[in-house]
């Protein structure tokens, strides 16, 4: 895989948050990682599971009844009807992406991603051997990619569309998602719709592509909304067709995901608990927003997931010392906006608001006296 493993790039944001990790008043505004534990009942269950001695492989496709729990969530959700045979339980989302991309690139066709965007998506091809199709992507879209920016004539295949998104928080409307699903069809594209930060909307609400197709891909997790990052549950809903081979390969590459942490995730669906969760980062949200406006250039709007993606033009550094002097002379830890592709990143910066209110006020105060000083 010569030429193509040398592009696997690696996050700048570990080897920052290494760093921090060895400064004990850290502000950790870095990690996209959800600093409140899952409920009660998901630790019990967890702990129970390993009581009763629930270590053997589950199914490939995951356990029949969280299955089954997942699609009764779709209907609860977004009154849309989803099959239990067509999820598929992986090992967090990454599990997923890579069946679903290697899907794709085995038949030689290209994927289109948004410029700026998670950085996992590009080196999962890379690793796979294929070249993403980048869209550049700015304010004047809030973000979002519409059809009329997607290549063509340049062998695309499929398109990913992230929703609320990371880096930005941005979220497509159910207008904006049901074109891009309609066009996607039309032109023989596999949509694949990364919903991980779905339940953490707080403007509006997030639908799932679902509503639109049953020919997409759907991408979700336990680890954001539902606060199970380390317990490694993730899961995706597939058309018929694509069923069997995702199956076969989840078989040979995964075996299956964590049965213990399966067994949990029967019990994150706990709707006051959720609703707490949301509301603690939409209050998070809005201070930080408000904190920063008029210090730091937002030009997207938050509208969902924890992240806020500000540009930082007015300080004369790029995105890299500028997180680097933030750490080391007010140790506070952000993430460089480079980390997520090359569109107008080195201008910008990502904060999580995943810590307490407390540390988010502590945190705002050290980036004015930082911004002051410069």
């Amino acid at each position: 895989m010569e030429g193509y493993i040398e592009k696997i790039t690696p996050f700048i944001v570990m080897d920052l948050l290494a760093e921090a990790r060895q400064l004990p008043d850290a502000i950790h505004m870095e990690v996209g990682e959800p600093d409140l534990p899952p409920s009660h009942r998901v630790q019990e269950a967890y702990m129970k599971a390993i009581r009763d001695r629930r270590f053997c492989y589950t199914p490939a496709k995951g356990l029949p009844e969280l299955r089954e729990r997942i699609s009764e969530y779709y209907l609860d959700c977004y009154n849309v009807n989803v099959s239990p045979e067509r999820i598929i339980i992986t090992p967090g989302t990454s599990g997923a992406f890579l069946v679903v991309f290697a899907l794709v690139a085995h038949t030689g066709k290209r994927i289109v991603l948004t410029d700026p965007s998670y950085p996992c998506y590009k080196n999962f091809l890379y690793f796979l051997k294929s070249e993403p199709l980048f869209v550049p992507v700015g304010p004047d879209t809030s973000y979002r990619i519409v059809s009329e920016m997607i290549p063509r004539g340049q062998n695309a295949g499929a398109m990913v569309v992230s929703s609320p998104s990371n880096p930005t928080g941005t979220v497509y409307r159910d207008k904006e998602l049901e074109a891009l699903v309609e066009y996607s069809s039309r032109n023989n594209l596999l949509f694949i719709s990364d919903e991980i930060y779905h339940g953490l909307v707080y403007d509006g609400r997030a639908e799932t592509a679902l509503r639109f197709s049953d020919e997409v891909v759907v991408i979700n997790s336990f680890s954001k909304y539902f606060c199970m990052p380390g317990l490694r549950v993730g899961w995706m809903i597939l058309p018929e067709h694509l069923l069997r081979t995702a199956e076969i390969i989840v078989q040979n590459i995964f075996i299956a995901a964590n049965t213990p942490a399966q067994y949990a995730a029967l019990e994150a669906f706990d709707r006051g608990y959720l609703e707490m969760v949301r509301d603690t980062y939409r209050e998070r949200r809005d201070y930080l927003y408000d904190a920063l406006k008029d210090i730091l250039l937002i030009d997207a709007h938050p509208d969902g997931a924890f992240y806020l993606w500000a540009g930082i033009g007015n300080s004369s550094l790029n995105s890299m010392e500028f997180s680097q002097r933030l750490l080391r002379e007010q140790h506070v830890a952000v993430t460089p906006g480079v980390d997520f592709g090359t569109h107008n990143t080195d201008d910008h910066i990502r904060l999580a608001y995943t810590c307490s209110m407390e540390r988010l006020k502590e945190g705002v105060a050290r980036i004015r006296e930082f911004l002051g000083g410069l």
